[in-house]
C-alpha cells in the first residue's frame, strides 16, 4: 500500500501583511514539506485545487512542477483537479509537462469539485455540474489514449478534429484517478471505466463507506475491466506527533476552525472537542495520535477497505510549519515502517495459507 500526504496549502484568508507575502511564505513552506516527504520515503504527495482566499493553490500543476525538481522518488498528484471547470487539453498538457519534469511521477486526480467557486469564475453553469464532468473526463481519457485526437462527444465543449496534443507524457498512459466523496454513481462510473478511485472520508464512521469499494469492484467486473488494474485510495484528515496528547492538542484548533468555517457556509452544526476526540477513536474518521496509534488505525482500515493507497491531510488550517514538518518526519520514519511491516507479514501469511 502506498502512503502519502495531500494538502490544499491553507493560508490565513485575512493576513495582516497582505495576501501576496502570505501566499509566498506558504508556498515556500509547501515545497519544503514535499521535499521532506520525499526524503523520509513517503510514496505520494497531492495538492488540491481551490479558488478561495483561504487556500494558496489554485494551480496544482505549477506548484507540483516546482516540487518535481526538488524531489527524486515521490509521486506528485493533484488532489483534486476540478476537471468540470477546466479545459481537459490544458490539464493534460500541464500534467504531461509535470510528468516530463519529474521523470514519470505525475498523476491527475480528477473530481467534480466540492467547492463551486471555479464554475462562475471560468464561466460555467452549475446546472451543468454533472454533464461537464462526464464530457470532460471522456475527452481527457481520449487525450491520453492518442496523440492525434478526434472527439465529438460533447454538447458543452467544442469538438476536436484531427489535432495533435503535446507534449506527450513519459508514462503511458498518464495515470488518472477519479476522486469521489461518497456518491455511489461516481464510484460505479469509475469502476465501469476501469479507473483508480480515491474516496474522501472526513467525517462519520469510515466502515460505512466500505460498501462503496465493493460497488466499485462489481461495476468494474460487470464492465469487463481487468481487476488487476483497479486501485483504491482513502483520503482522510489526521495528524502525527510524538505523543497522542500532543497530536490531539496541536491539531484540534486549526482543524476545528476550518471545519466550522466550511460548516457555516454549508449549514453544518459546529464541531467541538468532544466530537473531535470521538472522531479520533478507533471507529472515527480522524487519524490522530502518536506513530503507533496512527499506524494501527491505518492497518485496521486497510483490512476493512483493501485499499492500495492511503493519503493523510495533516496541513489543515493554520497548522504551524514546524509541527507539520515533525509530523511528516514521524509519518515517514515511524508510521510507514510499521504499516509496511504489518502488511508484508499479512501478505506472506495469506500466501502461506493458500
Amino acid at each position: 500500500m502506498e502512503l502519502g500526504l495531500y494538502t490544499f496549502a491553507d493560508v490565513d484568508p485575512n493576513p495582516a501583511g497582505g495576501k501576496g507575502p502570505a501566499g509566498a511564505r506558504r508556498l515556500k513552506e509547501l515545497i519544503e514539506e514535499i521535499e521532506l516527504a520525499d526524503q523520509v520515503g513517503l510514496d505520494v504527495f497531492g495538492l488540491g485545487e481551490h479558488h478561495r482566499p483561504d487556500y494558496a493553490v489554485s494551480a496544482p500543476a505549477v506548484a507540483l512542477a516546482a516540487a518535481a525538481v526538488k524531489t527524486k522518488n515521490i509521486r506528485l498528484t493533484s488532489a483534486v483537479t476540478v476537471l468540470s471547470s477546466d479545459d481537459p487539453v490544458r490539464v493534460f498538457q500541464q500534467f504531461s509537462t509535470l510528468d516530463l519534469l519529474s521523470n514519470g511521477r505525475a498523476e491527475i486526480m480528477a473530481g467534480r469539485g466540492s467547492f463551486i467557486e471555479s464554475f462562475p469564475l471560468f464561466g460555467y453553469k452549475l446546472e451543468d455540474y454533472d454533464q461537464l464532468f462526464e464530457e470532460k473526463l471522456d475527452l481527457l481519457l481520449a487525450l491520453r489514449e492518442s496523440e492525434t485526437v478526434n472527439w465529438e462527444e460533447g454538447e458543452l465543449r467544442a469538438p476536436i478534429h484531427d489535432r495533435g496534443v503535446y507534449p506527450r507524457p513519459l508514462q503511458d498512459p498518464l495515470p488518472v484517478w477519479i476522486a469521489v466523496g461518497g456518491t455511489p454513481q461516481s464510484v460505479a462510473r469509475a469502476g465501469a471505466l476501469g479507473l483508480p478511485v480515491a474516496l474522501a472520508i472526513i467525517g462519520g464512521e469510515p466502515r460505512r463507506f466500505a460498501p462503496l469499494f465493493d460497488l466499485y469492484r462489481e461495476a468494474a467486473r460487470r464492465a469487463g475491466q481487468d481487476a488487476a488494474k483497479l486501485k483504491t485510495s482513502i483520503n482522510v484528515h489526521g495528524f502525527i506527533a510524538d505523543t497522542t496528547a500532543v497530536a490531539a492538542n496541536q491539531f484540534y484548533g486549526p482543524q476545528a476552525e476550518v471545519m466550522n468555517r466550511i460548516g457555516r457556509e454549508r449549514g453544518w452544526g459546529p464541531t467541538s472537542r468532544a466530537h473531535f476526540d470521538m472522531s479520533r477513536g478507533p471507529n472515527g474518521a480522524l487519524f490522530v495520535g502518536d506513530p503507533e496509534t496512527v499506524a494501527e488505525k491505518i492497518i485496521a482500515h486497510h483490512r476493512l477497505f483493501r485499499n492500495d493507497r492511503f493519503l493523510l491531510q495533516m496541513a489543515i488550517g493554520l497548522m504551524p510549519h514546524d509541527q507539520i514538518m515533525r509530523g511528516i518526519e514521524l509519518y515517514g520514519t515511524k508510521v510507514a515502517p510499521l504499516v509496511r511491516k504489518a502488511l508484508t507479514g499479512a501478505e506472506e501469511d495469506a500466501k502461506a495459507s493458500a
